[in-house]
C-alpha cells in the first residue's frame, strides 16, 4: 500500500527534486528517474535499475512509488546522486566510455553493465591503480577471432602498443611477425553484439589502402572485452592529443570510437543502370557507404564517398523512371558530382530512415581533411 502523500514519501519527493537527483545517476537520462539504490544512494532509471540487480551483493534496487521507511529517506539524502558521483566518479579518465544522454539509451547493455560494475562493484574510479588494464598503453592477450574466408572463430594473440602506434594480431602463439598491423590512426571499434552472435562482439575496423578491413572479435569474460575497447580509445585519445595539440579532451572524445550511423540491406545497381539490381549490405560509416555481400565480409565490395550539399551532393527519394531490374519499390537515388547511385529498399520505413541519414551528412560541410579522403575515392581503380 503506497504511503499518505504527507508522509514518507512526500519525503523521498522532495529528495528527489534535488539539484542532480532529476537524472539518472548511471546514463544521465534526463527521464525523472522512477527507481533508487537503497544501499549506494542513487536515483536511476529503469533501464539501468536492471543492471542493478545483476549486482544485488553491491546494490539492491526499489521503485520511488513504494512505501519507503524513515531510514531508508534518509540515506538518499545523505548521499543522492551528486554525492555518489563525488565518490564514484572521482577520477574517471577521459577516454573512458560512459553511457550520456542522448546517445545513452542507444548504448548497449555490456557497455552499460561494465560502467555500473566499474564504478559501485569494481570501484575503478576511486583508485587508479585499478585502471591499468586499459591505461598502460600496452594490452596483450587473446581474443577469439572470426576467420576471413571460413567464418569460424579462432582464439588469436592481440597486441595493442601506443609505442609502436598499432594493434597488432598474430595468427600462431609463438609468431613473431603479425598477420595484421592496424594503425591506432584510423583504427574504430563498436560493439555489435547481434551482427555477431555474441554478447560481447566487437567490430574493429581500420584503413588498409584507404580500404575498410573489417574484423570480428569476441571474449567470453565481459570486462575484458569491455578493457579492450577502453584500451582502444585511450590510444586513439593519446594518439589525437599529439595530433591535435591545441584540441580540448571535450573536442577530442567524441573522435575516439564511433558507432555506425545506420546499416542495413538495400539493393543496387551497377554504374551503367543497366544491370539487374542485387542485396547487399550497407554500412553507413560517417561518410563511407560501404556494401558487402554478407554483412560479416572482411572487406567491402566496395565503397561510395558521401560529400556535402556545397560540393553538389543531394539524396532523392525514388528512382529515374527508366530504371529497371529491381525487387525492392522504395528507391533512393544519390547524386555525386561523378555519377548517380541507385538503390531500393524493402520497406517506406527503412527508406524514410536511409534517406535521414544520408541527409544528415550530406547537409554538414566537409572538414578539410575529408577533400582529401574524397580525392582518393575519385582515383580508386
Amino acid at each position: 500500500m503506497l504511503a499518505e502523500p504527507d508522509g514518507k514519501n512526500r519525503l523521498l519527493q522532495d529528495v528527489l527534486a534535488r539539484a542532480g537527483n532529476e537524472t539518472c545517476a548511471d546514463c544521465g537520462n534526463p527521464a525523472e528517474p522512477d527507481w533508487a539504490s537503497l544501499t549506494l544512494g542513487v536515483f536511476i532509471c529503469q533501464a539501468c535499475s536492471l543492471l542493478h540487480r545483476s549486482i544485488p551483493h553491491i546494490s539492491q534496487v526499489k521503485s520511488v512509488q513504494d512505501t519507503w521507511d524513515a531510514g531508508q529517506v534518509e540515506l538518499m539524502a545523505a548521499v543522492g546522486n551528486s554525492g555518489a558521483r563525488a565518490k564514484y566518479e572521482q577520477k574517471v579518465p577521459a577516454f573512458y566510455y560512459r553511457p550520456t544522454p542522448p546517445i545513452a539509451i542507444f548504448t548497449c547493455r555490456l557497455l552499460r553493465e561494465q560502467w555500473i560494475r566499474a564504478k559501485y562493484e569494481r570501484n575503478e574510479f576511486e583508485f587508479i591503480e585499478k585502471q591499468e588494464p586499459y591505461s598502460a598503453g600496452y594490452r596483450e592477450g587473446f581474443l577469439w577471432k572470426r576467420g576471413r574466408d571460413n567464418g569460424q572463430f579462432l582464439s588469436r594473440k592481440f597486441i595493442l602498443t601506443e609505442r609502436e602506434g598499432a594493434l597488432k594480431y598474430f595468427n600462431k602463439q609463438d609468431a613473431r611477425d603479425p598477420k595484421a598491423v592496424m594503425k591506432i590512426e584510423t583504427l574504430n571499434a563498436t560493439f555489435q553484439p547481434a551482427k555477431i552472435g555474441n554478447p560481447c562482439g566487437l567490430q574493429i575496423t581500420y584503413l588498409k589502402d584507404n580500404s575498410t578491413r573489417n574484423i570480428f572479435v569476441f571474449h567470453s569474460d565481459a570486462k575484458e572485452m569491455v578493457d579492450w575497447f577502453n584500451a582502444i580509445r585511450a590510444a586513439r585519445f593519446h594518439y589525437l592529443q599529439v595530433a591535435f595539440p591545441g584540441a580540448s579532451d571535450e573536442e577530442l572524445v567524441p573522435k575516439l570510437t564511433r558507432n555506425f550511423m545506420k546499416e542495413g540491406f538495400m539493393e543496387k545497381t551497377g554504374p551503367k543502370h543497366t544491370e539487374g539490381f542485387k542485396k547487399r549490405w550497407f554500412t553507413m560509416d560517417d561518410r563511407r557507404l560501404m556494401y558487402f555481400k554478407d554483412p560479416l565480409d572482411a572487406y567491402a565490395l566496395g565503397e561510395v564517398f558521401i560529400g556535402s550539399k556545397e560540393n553538389s551532393y543531394t539524396v532523392l527519394p525514388g528512382l529515374p523512371p527508366s530504371t529497371q531490374g529491381y525487387h525492392w519499390n522504395h528507391g533512393i537515388t544519390i547524386v555525386t558530382p561523378d555519377r548517380k547511385f541507385l538503390f531500393a529498399c524493402e520497406t517506406e520505413a527503412e527508406q524514410r530512415d536511409w534517406i535521414a541519414a544520408f541527409q544528415r551528412v550530406i547537409n554538414r560541410p566537409m572538414r578539410p581533411q575529408e577533400y582529401a579522403v574524397e580525392a582518393h575515392f575519385k582515383h580508386k581503380p
